[in-house]
């Protein structure tokens, strides 16, 4: 079903849907960037995360990784990842294909700065089997998200 609510989310705003699906699996960075046949730091990987209140979703370069003091700089708290069933029970898609569109369930978007300046990105699409080709500023303002900072600067 997870692929299918993507799918719907970009048909209720009348997008055409950029949603394909992937020749092999997509579950990690690496798998999706070799079947796409791209670099790794233009797979748009969607991280959840627990704050005190709220669950959030991040979206950050493939080859990056959250650095654990500037994110607790800018949120306040520690980065602690969503359980697995969570996020596929209450956010909607299942870890390896968790995006930013056709959420079940209402949840903050950030976008870190590292894609910023791309011109396309791959996210996963609701499945490892299935990814999406967008612009990053077609992701922040679809999904209103904020920009932040929260990598660190290399892999």
């Amino acid at each position: 079903m997870s692929v299918e609510s993507v799918i719907k989310y970009f048909s209720d705003r009348n997008i055409e849907s950029p949603v394909f699906k992937l020749n092999n699996s997509g579950a990690t960075v690496e798998q999706a960037a070799e079947t796409i046949h791209t670099q790794p730091k233009y797979i748009a990987k969607t991280l959840a995360f627990k704050l005190k209140n709220e669950d959030i979703l991040i979206v950050v370069r493939g080859d990056f990784k959250v650095s654990n003091r500037k994110f607790k700089d800018f949120f306040g708290v520690k980065a602690r990842m969503v359980d697995s069933d969570k996020v596929l029970n209450e956010i909607g898609h299942p870890i390896g294909g968790l995006c930013p569109f056709g959420l079940q369930n209402e949840v903050k978007v950030y976008i870190d700065v590292s894609i910023k300046d791309f011109e396309y990105v791959y996210p996963a699409a609701g499945s490892k089997d299935y990814a999406l080709k967008i612009p990053p500023k077609q992701i922040q303002e679809l999904v209103n998200a904020k920009w932040i900072d929260v990598c660190k600067n290399s892999q």
